[in-house]
């Protein structure tokens, strides 16, 4: 046992790697190894030579293990120590930028145009995507001959043979949510209304699910005058470009009386689009005085309270300013395109810090 105790203590020592190590230990105490075939033989002893041979070999055994088990430690702690010397790294140099997940454009612009028209004072208002007709059309003052209540324009939702309940459609614009908003907190009021919108029409600029905001001011004493500088306020700050010139054109539109679609300055350099400078116009919104018809279907005293209304798609505005030329793209779940058009997960838009860092 003394030859086989300095022999195993010297392999151990020199083994060089853990494969080594577990070698040792099968050609040691493994099954067949020379330990426990040593072990067997106690069996062929008299009962004095167990007595003394047995507790020998036990201890053997465990002087064995406990160096195999020593050794491999060393090692591992040796190994750890080479790739720590190997990997080391400068942590107190700058982290390397790197992009955690993507924002949409849509969920950018959004952010951005709230950014904006909460600096002017206006909330953001919400609501269903779903709405009875009379929201969407009625309170609206859109006629029921009008070609916006079309099965052809408008998403209707189905109704069994002798549901009597309001027809339910797609909305077709975020106007339902005003009037939601007015009947709710009455007057005065500022908000704007971003969400999706449903129309059955699909080419290059137009899709059958797009996004769009509206704005809504409401008080005793507000004028078109008031209307003209919150679409300045915004465009400058929206494309970062002040001076922006508008045009207004008279226009109708049955929820706003006047109405008028305003029209940007703009100019074609080499087939580039370049907002606010040039000769050229570009349309980009409707607007108008809010229908006193409008302001009754939402209980509000239209002899009392007065105010503006304008709507404009997120997406087009999205797509001027950041030069996407279809907007078929942007519901195309095309990675490669969100890579190029999206927007760092954790730059938050602000007006102090910029909107599109």
């Amino acid at each position: 046992m003394d030859d086989l105790r300095i022999k195993y203590l010297t392999l151990i020592a020199d083994a060089g790697d853990e494969s080594a190590i577990e070698s040792l230990r099968v050609q040691a105490v493994g099954k067949k190894g020379e330990i426990s075939l040593q072990m067997r033989e106690l069996g062929r002893m008299t009962p004095e030579e167990r007595q003394t041979a047995g507790p020998a070999l036990n201890a053997l055994k465990d002087e064995i293990t406990s160096a195999l088990v020593a050794r491999k430690e060393s090692l591992a702690d040796a190994a750890l120590d080479e790739r720590l010397r190997s990997e080391w790294l400068d942590v107190t140099l700058p982290a390397r930028t790197r992009r955690m997940g993507t924002i949409h454009p849509i969920s950018q612009v959004t952010e951005e145009v709230t950014a904006i028209f909460a600096d002017m004072g206006f909330a953001v208002a919400e609501g269903p995507q779903v709405d009875t007709d009379w929201y969407n059309f009625d309170a609206l003052n859109i006629p029921g001959h009008h070609p916006a209540r079309a099965e052809m324009d408008t998403f209707y939702m189905h109704r069994a043979e002798g549901d009597n309940r309001p027809p339910h459609v797609l909305r077709t614009h975020t106007s339902p949510v005003q009037i939601r908003h007015m009947e709710k907190h009455g007057a005065p009021c500022r908000i704007i209304a971003p969400g999706r919108v449903y129309r059955a029409d699909y080419d290059q600029t137009h899709t059958p699910m797009f996004n769009q905001f509206e704005g809504l001011a409401i008080d005793r004493d507000i004028s078109m005058a008031n209307l003209k500088w919150v679409l300045e306020e915004f465009f400058a700050a929206f494309f970062e470009v002040d001076g922006i010139k508008t045009r207004f054109r008279a226009s109708h539109f049955p929820f706003t009386e006047p109405s008028a679609e305003v029209d940007i300055q703009c100019s074609w350099v080499d087939g580039q689009l370049k907002i606010g400078e040039g000769d050229g116009w570009l349309e980009v919104l409707g607007s108008g005085m809010v229908h006193p018809h409008v302001l009754r279907s939402a209980n509000v005293d239209p002899d009392q309270w007065q105010g503006f209304a304008f709507g404009m798609g997120i997406d087009r505005i999205a797509m001027l300013k950041y030069g996407m030329p279809d907007l078929r793209a942007f519901f195309d779940s095309d990675l490669r395109w969100l890579r190029h058009y999206g927007f760092a997960s954790l730059d938050v838009p602000t007006l102090h810090g910029g909107l599109s860092r």
